[in-house]
C-alpha cells in the first residue's frame, strides 16, 4: 500500500509540475466552457423561416391571438412557386416550407440541418394540434406529415463528412507547418538549407506540393470509408468540387501554420498555439455543429476562419448538390487567406534561433 500511495504521489506531481498536461486536461477545457457556455447560456430559441406554399388553411386562419404568439418564434413568407420554395430549403436559406391539401399538411424539411428542421417540424406540430383541439369532439381535422426535400435515401453521413474531413485537413496542415518549422530552426536545418545550393524556393515549394499531396490522400481515404455501405455516403454530381476546395484551404491552413512557426521560438510553443488556433476554428467554423443558433455578431465573426469556408464549400458540393460555380467565393476566400497570412509569415520569418 505505501509502494501505491508513493508512485500515486510521484505521478500526481509530476503531472501537477507539467505545465503542458495541465493546461491541455484542465485549463482548456474550462476555457471552452467559459466562451462556448458564456455566447450560448442566454440565448433563447431562435425564430424560424418558412415558405407558406399557396393557401395554407390551418396558417391562415390562426386566431389573433394565436398568430401573436407564433409571430415570436416563427417568421413565414408567402410563396406560390412550389419548386422554388423547395429549392431554397434545400439551399439552406429557409427552414422549412409548408403546404397544405385538403386536411394533409406537409412540412418540407432539409437533412443539412436536423436542428433547424426539428425546431419548425415542432411549431407547426404544435399549430395543428391547437388547430384540431379548437373543433372539439369531432374527429381530427389536420394531419402534419414530414417530408425531406432531398433524396431520402440521404444519410447524416452526407452531412457530417464535409465537417469532419474540414477539420482533420486544418489540423494536418497546421500542425504539419508550424512544428515541422521551428524543429528545422531549433536543429539548425534552416540555416543549412540556407547555405545549401538548393534555392530556397524549391524547398518550400517541396514541402506545399507533400502536405498538399497528404491532404488529397487524406481525402480519398475519407471519402473512401464514409461510401462504404455501413456508412452510405452518396456522392453527388458535382462532388469533385470538394478536390480545388481542399487544395485551397489547405494553402490556407499551411500558411497560418507557417505563420505560426515562424513566430514561435520552441516546439512546445507551436503546439500550443496552433492547438489554441485549430480547436476555436473547428467549434465555431461548423465543423463539430452548425452555428446558425449562435448570435448573429458571432456569426459574422467565424467568417475570419478559413474552415467556416471551406466546410461551407465543401457541404455545398456534397451534399446540397450545388454547381462548381457556388462555391468560387469560398475559394477566392481562402486563397486570400493564404496569401495574406504568407506575407504575414515572410515579415516574422526568422532563419536562426534567437
Amino acid at each position: 500500500m505505501s509502494s501505491f500511495q508513493s508512485l500515486a504521489r510521484a505521478m500526481f506531481l509530476g503531472f501537477r509540475r507539467d505545465k503542458g498536461a495541465l493546461f491541455f486536461t484542465i485549463a482548456l477545457p474550462l476555457l471552452f466552457l467559459l466562451i462556448i457556455g458564456g455566447l450560448f447560456a442566454k440565448q433563447s430559441t431562435p425564430k424560424s423561416t418558412m415558405l407558406e406554399i399557396g393557401s395554407v388553411e390551418v396558417v391562415d386562419q390562426m386566431p389573433a391571438d394565436v398568430r401573436a404568439g407564433f409571430d415570436k418564434s416563427l417568421k413565414i413568407t408567402k410563396i406560390s412557386d412550389r419548386n422554388a420554395a423547395l429549392e431554397k430549403v434545400k439551399k439552406g436559406d429557409y427552414d422549412a416550407a409548408l403546404e397544405q391539401s385538403g386536411g394533409q399538411v406537409v412540412i418540407h424539411f432539409s437533412a443539412a440541418d436536423q436542428v433547424k428542421a426539428g425546431t419548425a417540424q415542432g411549431q407547426i406540430e404544435g399549430l395543428v394540434q391547437a388547430a384540431n383541439q379548437a373543433a372539439s369532439g369531432q374527429p381530427p381535422k389536420y394531419r402534419l406529415q414530414a417530408e425531406q426535400v432531398e433524396d431520402k435515401s440521404l444519410k447524416a453521413i452526407q452531412y457530417i463528412t464535409p465537417g469532419l474531413l474540414g477539420w482533420a485537413l486544418a489540423a494536418a496542415g497546421m500542425f504539419g507547418a508550424s512544428t515541422t518549422l521551428v524543429t528545422w530552426r531549433t536543429k539548425g536545418i534552416l540555416r543549412r538549407l540556407r547555405l545549401s545550393p538548393v534555392p530556397i524556393r524549391t524547398v518550400f515549394t517541396a514541402r506545399v506540393a507533400v502536405s498538399l499531396g497528404t491532404a488529397l490522400v487524406q481525402t480519398a481515404l475519407f471519402i473512401g470509408v464514409a461510401t462504404l455501405p455501413f456508412f452510405g455516403l452518396k456522392l453527388d454530381h458535382y462532388w469533385w468540387m470538394a478536390i480545388p476546395m481542399v487544395l485551397c484551404g489547405v494553402l490556407a491552413f499551411l500558411a497560418i501554420g507557417m505563420l505560426i512557426g515562424a513566430w514561435a521560438k520552441t516546439q512546445e510553443t507551436a503546439q500550443a498555439v496552433t492547438q489554441m488556433v485549430v480547436l476555436p476554428m473547428a467549434f465555431l467554423g461548423g465543423s463539430f455543429f452548425p452555428i446558425d443558433q449562435a448570435p448573429r455578431w458571432l456569426r459574422v465573426v467565424t467568417e475570419i476562419f478559413p474552415l467556416r469556408h471551406l466546410n461551407d464549400g465543401m457541404l455545398k458540393v456534397m451534399a446540397r448538390g450545388a454547381g462548381p460555380a457556388s462555391v468560387l467565393p469560398q475559394m477566392g476566400i481562402l486563397l486570400g487567406f493564404a496569401l495574406v497570412a504568407t506575407i504575414i509569415a515572410i515579415r516574422v520569418f526568422r532563419w536562426e534561433q534567437i
